[in-house]
């Protein structure tokens, strides 16, 4: 079992360097690989997933789980989440016997200041994100020198030269699925029979919170549904990499 974490360790050059290694021991970025020498090789009880338990975020956990079920999972709960994303985080964790689900949610202070009838995202969404997600997010990752994301290329937006393996403020990121394709990720679902989330079947490729998320159109890039209409694909909790 994992215990308490200690304040961050690594340097900047620390940080590029782990990430050199985990190159050097897994060439191809496999993702299962790659996601084994992180936990177990190169950041074992330092390393941790951040999971939407969206759209596709079975793939990675299911590969999580099989490798060590007690690496910590953090879900960011906005407190604008769709009803179903909640009932879908609980069902998966326990399918997959994750023992280490971290629910992070922003501060009530800092809701009550600036967002007190939860309109914030209407009216400055890039706050309502920083709020909800970013700021808890930076406080979730304390003490972690590394830390898994679902991301994929395929994607779109800044997301189609997405390294496997990246730097960003002394963290190395880690990118398991960056070079898979949409049959890569259906047939990893199909093989290990997960379970999608409720809102799949109504074209929600990409779930975020219930305000700026729609389902997507035929033909559409699979995050057209997130903040429609803006000028954003991002919420903001992936910031510069290699800073």
């Amino acid at each position: 079992m994992r215990g308490e974490f200690e304040a961050p360790s690594q340097s900047h050059n620390a940080a590029h360097m782990r990430a050199a290694r985990l190159m050097n021991l897994v060439p191809d970025g496999a993702g299962d690989k790659v996601l084994r020498a992180a936990i177990e090789d190169v950041f074992p009880f330092r390393v941790a997933a951040l999971s939407s338990f969206g759209a596709e975020s079975a793939v990675v956990l299911h590969m999580i789980a099989a490798i060590d079920p007690a690496t910590p999972v953090i879900f960011l709960d906005s407190g604008q989440l769709f009803a179903q994303t909640l009932q879908y985080q609980q069902e998966l964790s326990d399918l997959l016997g994750l023992t280490n689900v971290r629910v992070q949610h922003p501060d009530r202070r800092d809701i009550s200041n600036a967002d007190p009838d939860g309109m914030l995202w209407k009216s400055d969404p890039e706050a309502c994100c920083r709020l909800r997600k970013v700021v808890p997010m930076e406080r979730s990752l304390e003490g972690f020198d590394a830390w898994i994301t679902g991301r994929k290329r395929f994607q779109g937006g800044r997301r189609v030269t997405l390294p496997v393996v990246e730097v960003e403020n002394k963290r190395v990121k880690i990118n398991p699925l960056a070079g898979w394709s949409p049959d890569d990720v259906e047939a990893y679902f199909q093989m290990h029979n997960l379970p999608r989330h409720p809102l799949w079947e109504f074209g929600y490729l990409s779930i975020g919170c219930h305000p700026c998320t729609r389902p997507v159109a035929a033909g559409e890039d699979p995050r057209a549904g997130r903040w429609a209409g803006l000028d954003k694909s991002e919420c903001g909790i992936h910031g510069n990499p290699w800073g």
